[in-house]
């Protein structure tokens, strides 16, 4: 199929009718056409199928008459349903007149949107608007090569939700909204919310969003990276899942920045800074380039904006071949014409080539506005299991940042720590052996790190209940080792702050 071939996208409802976007909602909960009643109504097997575009499982599972069914065969599997039926379920005229269902042809009635049941994290009942057949976004064989289709929630999205730090905040900026899944969670703890996007799709339907969740309503503001924002203004929390792939040229707008190589992700993290107040976060995800010659690291430490500390988490890296066919695929490349296939294939081998590309890494970033003379950078390369939300982990992660910098040795030796929940101690050796090899700490819970600690490392944890200070449990650890006390609380702060700055211990106050 060619790109021209392509349907037209569908009309959208309209997002001035809030009125009739609170009847459609009072409908859906009344059917419970909701996270929980799909899970109840389809079952686990079908339900993560759903999730992941597969439709036939949810088909087999609902070929009965209730209303839940017949939401479900409407809305999420696009099928056409009896007008009659529809009646009695949803506002059937203010539905048609809005645009949120048309005449599919004889008495039966078809969806123009996607609209899927969305948990909050506090058991909201939210709804994603999207169009037709994108419900899941991401690279997950979407196949639809429509420039301005806005896709649903996908990894990437669920990712930069959970990671999003949610102190409450006077402003909060969503840019890239694409369906409005960012500003949905945002309306939750911020007083104001600002969302833009490129597409003027993208808006419309956020706006949707908002309405049929029950969410305030956004400033939505249609522009390219921070075009949108006005001269001097600023805000508390910015979040980005931008169109990060870095691919030749910009076919699809909900993924493709424009912009040569990694130049998007790079310039949307260097013009944050100024828009942050003192103490915001900018949270974003991103692609970036390994270039020949060139360590990765310090790729992105040079993005980091003046009077910002960041913390930057590598998830995965790909070679340049590996990326190229994830983002072929996405895009339904593979199911086209063979010669056109390769050509594109070919396109962005070329491009990398041309770039000195050898792999493209996937993670997040996150700044946050500091007045210190000195930030601090941490970029860290972390593949292994992780447990969402992070959001506290995130903000925590940049107060003991604050901690370490305010406490020299002499203070950090005076303060009294605790052994953070959920950290238990592994000894590792060979069977029988009198002492184990080495003690590793670990963590169950937020980033699950692993760090290995040597004997006074280990007793050290292990006393550390906040009652006593670092300082007196290392003279009472050397008074059982024999060792000189001096001596030992020379050499011991360097590996106190590495256990409190990866959040195995913190100060007890």
């Amino acid at each position: 199929m060619s790109d021209s071939s392509l349907p037209a996208l569908s009309a959208l409802p309209a997002a001035d009718r809030p009125d009739v976007a609170a009847r459609l909602r009072d409908a859906l909960l009344g059917a419970s056409f909701t996270a929980d009643g799909l899970l109840e109504l389809l079952g686990a097997p079908a339900y993560a199928a759903l999730a992941r575009s597969e439709t036939v499982p949810a088909m087999r599972a609902t070929r009965g008459d209730t209303p839940l069914e017949l939401l479900v065969r409407l809305f999420l599997l696009q099928q056409p349903v009896p007008y009659a039926r529809v009646a009695d379920v949803l506002p059937v005229e203010d539905c048609l007149e809005t645009g949120w269902l048309v005449r599919a042809g004889g008495d039966e009635l078809a969806a123009t949107v996607d609209v899927r049941p969305y948990g909050g994290p506090d058991g909201e009942d939210w709804f994603i608007v999207s169009d037709l057949g994108c419900a899941v976004g991401g690279a997950g064989g979407i196949g639809s090569r429509q420039e301005g289709v806005v896709l649903g929630v996908g990894g990437a999205s669920t990712t930069l939700a959970g990671i999003t730090v949610r102190t409450p905040v006077g402003s909060a900026l969503d840019l890239g909204t694409g369906s409005g899944i960012q500003a949905l969670h945002a309306g939750r703890h911020a007083t104001r919310v600002t969302a833009t996007d490129v597409n003027p799709r993208a808006l419309h339907i956020t706006a949707l969003t908002l309405a049929l969740s029950g969410a305030p309503a956004a400033d939505l503001r249609q522009g390219s990276l921070f075009e949108p924002v006005r001269d001097g203004e600023t805000f508390d929390l910015i979040v980005s899942n931008p169109p990060f792939v870095i691919s030749p040229g910009a076919r699809l707008t909900y993924r493709d920045g424009g912009m040569g190589g990694d130049d998007l992700c790079r310039t949307l993290v260097q013009q944050a800074g100024e828009r942050l107040n003192e103490g915001g976060f900018a949270q974003f995800l991103a692609n970036w380039q390994h270039v020949e010659g060139e360590d990765w690291q310090d790729r992105l430490r040079s993005w980091v904006p003046r009077g910002c500390d960041a913390w930057i988490v590598q998830r995965e890296v790909q070679d340049v071949t590996q990326y190229a066919e994830l983002w072929l695929r996405d895009a339904g490349d593979h199911r086209a014409d063979p010669a056109q296939y390769q050509a594109r294939y070919d396109a962005w081998l070329e491009e990398f080539e041309a770039r000195k590309v050898k792999a493209v890494g996937f993670g997040w970033i996150t700044l946050r506005r500091a007045s210190s003379a000195v930030p601090s950078i941490t970029v860290e390369e972390w593949p292994h299991p992780v447990e969402q939300p992070l959001g506290e982990t995130v903000r925590a992660h940049f107060a003991r940042l604050d901690y370490l910098r305010d406490h020299d040795d002499a203070a950090l030796l005076d303060d009294r720590f605790r052994l953070v929940r959920e950290v238990v101690q592994e000894q590792v050796g060979l069977p029988g052996a009198e002492d184990p090899e080495h003690v590793v700490l670990r963590q169950n819970r937020g980033m699950r790190r692993a760090t290995t600690v040597d004997t006074v490392g280990a007793g050290f944890a292990g006393v550390c209940d906040g009652t006593l200070s670092a300082g007196r449990i290392l003279d009472a650890i050397a008074q059982l080792m024999g060792e000189d006390p001096v001596l030992l609380r020379d050499r011991t702060p360097a590996q106190v702050r590495l256990l409190v700055e990866q959040g195995f211990i913190e100060p007890a106050d």
